[in-house]
């Protein structure tokens, strides 16, 4: 990106859907850029557009990478509602964050295993810092019962899941597993019975029976930490 003049980054993603949702992270979580514009809106054909406009070289706050992050960002939180990837899938065609050539490597990545029981694989380790108690996070995550079958997934969905990291929003396996991970990180969490669901969840169509207090398996990405940068 070139700093000694105005310049913009553009992004647009087709959508079907004319139901209005936040279509960029900042409307949910407002961070002050003193030289950075972030904006959305629709278009006349339905698609969102997202831009990030750089009006000064001088005093600029944010890296390049974090201007990289909020367009990565604004295209993941634009994607219709509507719109799933895999709902309905056989299992074996179903989105997933680790693929065939990720579980050969993962094979040989040593487990972590902390005082709570969980247990960990770093499948890639990310940059920078790792997410404070009660921060904000957005987490792409397939879950899974022990012998692989997909329960739940957001890359099904089509977005991110935001919540507060520590807070007790998730379960417990998942707020520990996330909390020493840092952004673009992506981690295999095999999450015993106590740290899942203690009641347990029914089975639906395409989903399986998840047993109370049964351990289960979840792959997750840390997308994004709002108010957190990666230096260069």
């Amino acid at each position: 990106m070139a700093s000694s003049s105005p310049s913009a980054l553009l992004v647009s993603y087709g959508i079907n859907s004319t139901k209005r949702s936040p279509c960029c992270f900042h409307e949910m979580f407002p961070k002050k850029m003193p030289n950075f514009k972030l904006r959305c809106f629709y278009s006349s054909t339905g698609r969102i557009v997202a831009s990030v406009e750089e009006f000064t070289e001088e005093n600029t706050l944010i890296s390049r990478r974090t201007i990289l992050r909020l367009v990565s960002a604004s295209t993941a939180f634009g994607i219709s509602t509507a719109k799933t990837n895999g709902a309905g899938l056989p299992e074996e065609q179903k989105p997933r964050i680790c693929d065939e050539a990720c579980e050969k490597e993962l094979e040989n990545v040593p487990v972590v295993t902390t005082e709570t029981g969980l247990q960990y694989k770093d499948i890639q380790v990310g940059v920078g810092p790792t997410p404070p108690i009660g921060f904000q996070v957005a987490a792409n995550y397939v879950a899974m019962v022990p012998n692989g079958q997909i329960f739940d997934s957001s890359l099904e969905k089509g977005l991110p899941y935001i919540f507060r990291v520590g807070s007790g929003q998730v379960i417990k396996g998942l707020d520990e597993g996330i909390l020493s991970m840092k952004i673009g990180g992506k981690r295999r969490l095999f999450i015993p019975g106590p740290l899942a669901f203690p009641k347990g969840l029914s089975s639906a169509p395409g989903r399986p029976r998840v047993a109370p207090n049964s351990p289960v398996v979840f792959d997750v990405s840390l997308e994004y930490i709002p108010g957190l940068e990666v230096d260069e």
